[in-house]
């Protein structure tokens, strides 16, 4: 019965040797002192066994795997019941059972009789990048958990914990009891406990017990493995789970904020006072006082626990965030020095006035002066960098000198006891600039250096490029003001009235111009992406919210410190205007000083200059993203954008009369679009299309040296508002007429046509542009603005250009229109020459014009331009 039901293939010695086999070899020929002999010794005594795969019910009935150990010349036989299990026993075979269904009674019995059983993914996993099978001592019927090493926490019921334990030991993962720096993943039922405290600390990834189901349902996917991110990250356990958040202190736009948060972060939330909530988020600096006295259940934390979570992406732990009450004696001690009610005595005088300087020493010390924060309109406004009077320095303290001046140096002076204005401002010139430094390093210790720094918990808050954008030359401006700093430091503490200031800001001029056009002419683009992460990453805006609370900050937020760059070289500028009105005659600092502010003015016009540029390619950009069918050679690095007029086109030429035309008037051409004609037909928009669809079509893009005549068509009452080009087209023979009407009051008529008349005698190297413009009447011209805006004369419009799309929809583009003629005309006509009657010229003109071919009434636009030409040429005989 045995020898009928089991098929045997012994094709050879297996070349995916059992790693069980292999190891045994190991470790016998690894003991010391047991044997003398050489390894091929120990090799003839032991046994020779050989691995054979038995391939259990349905596996033995899959072409793969027969497949598989064929390729591979692997033993193998094919068994149906546990009866044959007996008969399959050998000393010669080492057996491997292959069970397609861990879960039925097959199984069962061979698990308890201590069988080695693997799946079919682990066999053709091994034979196809060939290795040796596995050895396990429990069933491994995939390798998806492969080198994991699981730790649990927080499952109540032994019958989910036990049915997990399983189902990791058939992926091939490790068990771990106890936490601890081994373990690859913690799989979490709750947010709580100290296993799951010290996974956040290590930064090991928490995933809820689904991840596991999901894993065994892919459990028959080749090269699938359980641990990738994509994978993995969809069953993290979120930073809110079970746990329900209440707000105090907080305005209703950021409260609102923070709850959508809540909720996109797996938790829940409720109002304050609730007894359901576990968590209380206090904004604390506007609350003094609970208003309820909180239960020992609940959570009461500052506003940095629940931003801290978001950024670490985990639950962080709340007793470092505990919220006290701030209530302390020193504090009733200066409210009271600072009561209105205070009595008029010497003593309180004094007290007070002690308080005051003291609170004054503390602002001098701190990079960041108390001020109240402006508008972002206020505080994001750039302007012209030239303008310095406009740009105010927030950042100048006039308080005592700073520690590190009174330290005594070796050449170092004694400052006089009757400081001159000179020195004052000197002074003053250099806290502003250690302020400025510090800032600097505040943007690059708080804000850069983390978002850089490799093995974020979560992945990375940003890309690379993101900081890139944001911080840009940074660092560079920060090492430039760290060299003037500390000269500038030097100087005051060995203080003389003939040390050279201006010598300090020459020495590093070129330093400035290499680093703050990068920085100052794509600081929009900064603020924009700074802006965007925030909405978009809400990891990023948790980690801005922790850093701004921080008082490093100042209560500032990234953008109103980087703007700070932008501020600097104005106020510097004004600074040194100031030192050099206090700097005598004599002085040799004097000159010194105007040379470092033409130097600094230099660089600040560099800076406008490239800004220019800058925005000039963006116009450009704009343009083509605009225009649809845009010519690509619009895009130079010579041409800019001068100005955009809006107007009508009063001819039929470059478009129907009637149509709305955009003039963009670059240094060197001319682009004419027109305002697109709503699509019929279009159901949906391409695939991938992120930008708004362009508002304009391309009609041409015109040299202006085609320009020949400007004309300013005088005002009256069928014509207002118009202006007319002369144009000679290279491929014309004749002059070409393009009149318009301007549609737009922002720009005067007169205005728009000298600045016209001016680029264009720029092009043709011409020194009298007045002499290109010439004033013209309406009538010699056929020009008029008439009707432009009846009801009836847009409606005739309306219906021309329904005329014309129901033409192109009809039309047969791939037949000649001389075939097309004659293929409709009778036979018998062509034949004997004979011209064709009535009958047939209306049948020939109704099919002519369903199939696009003009008929003899219409007018094509090259007759159009031959008869306009003639026309012209009567008229502007004079002109040219």
């Amino acid at each position: 019965m045995a020898d009928n039901s089991i098929s045997i293939s012994t094709l050879g010695r297996t070349c995916l040797a059992d790693s069980s086999i292999c190891e045994a070899k190991v470790v016998e020929t690894s003991k010391e002192n047991l044997y003398i002999g050489s390894a091929s010794n120990v090799e003839e005594e032991m046994p020779q066994v050989e691995t054979r795969v038995i391939m259990v019910q349905e596996a033995g009935k899959q072409e793969e795997l027969v497949k598989a150990l064929e390729e591979t010349q692997m033993s193998y036989a094919r068994m149906e019941s546990v009866n044959e299990l007996e008969g399959l026993d050998s000393p010669e075979f080492e057996n491997v059972f292959v069970v397609p269904d861990f879960q039925d009674s097959v199984f069962n019995d061979l698990h308890k009789a201590d069988c080695r059983i693997i799946g079919p993914p682990v066999l053709l996993s091994c034979a196809q990048k060939g290795e040796p099978l596995p050895f396990s001592c429990r069933p491994l019927y995939c390798t998806s958990m492969m080198n994991l090493v699981l730790c649990f926490t927080g499952f109540r019921k032994k019958e989910e914990l036990v049915r997990l334990v399983t189902l990791v030991h058939h992926m091939g993962g490790v068990i771990r009891k106890d936490f601890n720096s081994k373990v690859t993943h913690l799989v979490a039922n709750c947010t709580e406990g100290e296993k799951f405290r010290v996974a956040v600390s290590l930064g090991t990834p928490i995933v809820k017990p689904e991840w596991i189901y999901k894993a065994w349902e892919r459990r028959d996917e080749q090269n699938f493995c359980a641990a990738v991110d994509d994978f993995r990250n969809e069953f993290k356990v979120p930073p809110f789970q079970d746990c329900i958040l209440s707000f105090l202190g907080f305005s209703d736009e950021e409260r609102t904020n923070m709850e959508e948060m809540t909720e996109m972060q797996g938790g829940n939330y409720l109002p304050v006072g609730d007894e359901r909530c576990t968590h209380l988020i206090v904004e604390e600096n506007t609350v003094k006082e609970l208003p309820f006295e909180p239960s020992k259940k609940l959570y009461v934390v500052k506003q940095e626990w629940f931003w801290g979570s978001i950024q670490m992406d985990a639950r962080a732990g709340e007793t470092m965030y505990f919220y006290h009450k701030a209530n302390t004696p020193e504090l009733k001690k200066s409210v009271s020095l600072l009561s209105l009610n205070t009595p008029n005595s010497n003593r309180k005088r004094r007290r007070l006035k002690e308080t005051l300087a003291q609170l004054s020493r503390e602002t001098d010390m701190s990079p960041f002066p108390p001020r109240k924060r402006p508008s972002a309109e206020h505080s994001l406004s750039i302007g012209s960098l030239l303008d310095i009077s406009n740009t105010p320095e927030s950042s100048i303290n006039c308080g005592d000198t700073p520690k590190s001046c009174t330290k005594s140096s070796k050449n170092s002076t004694p400052v006089p006891s009757k400081q001159s204005a000179r020195w004052q401002v000197a002074k003053e010139l250099y806290q502003t600039e250690s302020n400025y430094v510090n800032i600097l390093a505040t943007i690059i210790q708080l804000f850069q250096v983390p978002l850089e720094e490799e093995g974020q918990r979560g992945g990375p808050i940003l890309a690379p490029e993101e900081i890139k954008t944001i911080f840009g030359s940074i660092p560079d401006i920060f090492d430039v003001h760290t060299k003037i700093k500390d000269d500038l430091e030097d100087l005051i503490v060995n203080w003389d009235e003939s040390k050279s200031i201006g010598d300090i800001f020459l020495k590093y001029s070129k330093d400035l111009v290499k680093t703050y056009p990068p920085f100052v002419n794509f600081f929009e683009m900064s603020k924009e992406t700074i802006i965007k992460c925030e909405k978009q990453k809400p990891r990023f805006h948790a980690f801005l919210k922790i850093n701004q609370a921080k008082p490093e900050c100042g209560r500032q937020s990234l953008v109103e410190l980087l703007i700070r760059p932008v501020q600097r070289l104005p106020s510097v500028a004004l600074l040194l205007n100031d030192l050099k009105k206090h700097t005598a005659d004599e002085n040799p600092d004097k000159s010194t000083l105007e040379k470092a502010i033409g130097s600094l003015k230099e660089v600040m016009t560099h800076i406008n200059e490239d800004k220019r540029k800058t925005e000039a390619q963006k116009q450009i950009f704009d343009v083509v993203y605009e225009v649809d069918g845009c010519p690509a050679n619009l895009l130079s690095s010579h041409r800019s954008l001068v100005q955009r007029v809006e107007t009508i086109s009063l001819g039929e030429y470059p478009c129907d009369r009637g149509e709305q035309v955009t003039l963009f008037l670059f240094n060197d051409c001319l682009e004419i679009a027109r305002k697109r004609h709503k699509v019929i037909g279009t159901f949906k928009s391409p695939p991938g299309h992120t930008r708004p669809p362009a508002s304009l079509k391309h009609i041409h893009l015109m040299p202006l040296s085609q320009i020949k005549k400007v004309l300013d068509i005088k005002e009256t009452e069928d014509c207002h508002n118009a202006f007319a080009l002369l144009v000679r087209p290279p491929t014309e023979q004749a002059n070409v007429l393009l009149s318009f009407q301007m549609t737009s009051d922002d720009l005067p008529k007169e205005n728009w046509l000298k600045m016209l008349c001016r680029h264009v005698a720029n092009t043709i190297c011409k020194a009298d542009a007045e002499n290109l413009i010439y004033t013209a009447d309406p009538e010699s011209f056929e020009v008029n603005t008439k009707d432009m805006d009846s009801t009836l004369s847009r409606a005739s419009r309306a219906i021309k250009k329904t005329s014309k799309k129901v033409t192109r929809a009809f039309s047969f583009s791939k037949t000649p229109r001389r075939a097309l003629r004659l293929a409709l005309m009778p036979a018998h006509s062509s034949a004997e020459g004979r011209s064709p009657d009535k009958h047939t010229l209306s049948r020939l003109s109704s099919t002519s014009s369903l199939a696009g071919i003009p008929s003899p009434s219409l007018v094509s636009l090259p007759s159009f331009f031959e008869r306009r030409s003639h026309t012209l040429s009567r008229s502007t005989t004079h002109l040219i």
